[in-house]
Order: structure tokens, then sequence, then C-alpha cells
């Protein structure tokens, strides 16, 4: 008896505890206007690098519109309204200088967490970070396959990564407390999954456009939340 009276009591938290993390967060990053034409980026300065992209032109991934009218690269992360604290995961998150291009370029990771570097070309890159609220740091990478290892103590929004060696390279990242964030991609949505049910402020962040903000209720289903960034006029 005592035994089929853990099981319920067990099965009944487990019930719960679902229920709790039931809900999430879906929608898309829309663009209003005509997409701006994308600019070339001149490699000449580094011959590895121009010999990288022979065949074709690399273009600039500072505003980039998708086929269907949405933009990429939009860091869609919850600002206010979590309780608790959540586990810093074990895994670490990639950065890799591939192509003399950080990729990915716009991303999110929790504080604390390790973040791992790569150089995946045959010619130097320097890695240097500037943070505002954790130690900044700056890694020369000369050879290709090496890699390095780096946290950010304490969470910010964004921190962003240069290249002092090509001038054209930049990253973004979020570092947050929790890990309820996404990142949108080729077709502009975004789905941040396993949202507590909760009232929350949601920022929409672009590198070129600014942010916006949502206040959004999540029950124990997807909640849905859309942007639409301009340029300024």
């Amino acid at each position: 008896m005592q035994t089929k009276q853990i099981l319920i009591v067990a099965v009944t938290l487990a019930i719960a505890a679902g229920s709790v993390r039931a809900g999430g967060l879906s929608g898309s990053v829309k663009f209003d206007g005509a997409a701006p034409k994308a600019k070339k980026i001149k490699m000449a300065a580094d011959p590895k690098c121009l010999e990288l992209h022979a065949d074709e032109p690399v273009l600039s991934e500072e505003l980039v519109v998708n086929e269907n009218g949405t933009l990429r690269n939009v860091f869609v992360y919850v600002k206010s309204g979590l309780t608790g604290t959540f586990e810093v995961p074990k895994t670490p998150i990639e950065l890799r200088q591939e192509g003399c291009m950080y990729k990915p370029r716009v991303f999110g990771m929790m504080a604390k967490q390790p973040l791992k570097i790569h150089n995946d070309d045959d010619t130097l890159h320097n890695v240097h970070a500037m943070p505002a609220n954790s130690k900044e740091f700056n890694i020369g990478q000369p050879n290709k396959g090496m890699e390095s290892t780096r946290t950010f103590a304490v969470p910010e929004v964004m921190v962003k990564f240069k290249c002092d060696v090509h001038p054209w390279m930049a990253a973004y990242v979020g570092v947050l407390n929790h890990p309820f964030y996404a990142t949108t991609g080729a077709d502009g949505s975004f789905s941040i999954k396993d949202l507590p049910a909760g009232e929350y402020e949601i920022v929409a962040w672009h590198e070129k456009l600014g942010e916006q903000t949502a206040k959004v209720k999540v029950t124990d289903a997807v909640a849905t939340q859309d942007f639409t960034f301009k340029l300024a006029e």
C-alpha cells in the first residue's frame, strides 16, 4: 500500500511539473519595406581570406532580409517575469571563425556556460570580446584548428566580438541567467521552448535596427508574438 501511494504521489508531481513548463513562445520577425542591397565585403587585405571566397563575393550580414520578408539574426529573449534559478549547461556553446567570418553571427548562452571558440581558417584571427560587465578578453589564434574556451561571469545583452585583424568580422552574444532565448534564422521565425506559465517582457534585438519589447502571457500552450522592424526614415 505504501509503495502504491508513493507511486501515485510521484506521478502527480511529474504531471504538475510538466504542466508548469509545458508552455512556450514562438513567432516571427518581419521587415517593413524594401530589402536594402547587401554590401560586398572587401577581403583583399588578407589574400587567404580572399582565396576562400574566390568563387563568389561575401555579403555583409549586418542586415539580412530573407526571401519571405523576414529578418535573420534577431535575438529574442525573456527580459523580465521569470522567477527562480536555472542550471547552467555544461555543454559548450560554439563560435567558429570560418571563411573569415564569425559563425553564428548572433547567438545566446548562459552566464558561466563554456564558450568554445574555433579557428577553422588557415590564417591569423584574434577573438576580441568586449563585455561591459565581465572580463574582456582578446585571444590570438594564428593557426587552423586552434581552440580556446572562455566564459562570461554575469548576464549582459549584447556582448560584441570583433577581430582586430579583419575589421569586417563581428558577432554578438546575449548572455543571460536563464535559457529562454532564440535567434531568427533563414525563415525569420523563433521558438522559445518550455517557458513556464506567466507574464513576461519579451525583447527582440537587432544590431542595426535596435530593439522592441512586448508583453506576453504564457499559459500551458505555446503563445505567439510577432515583431516588425523597419529602417529609420
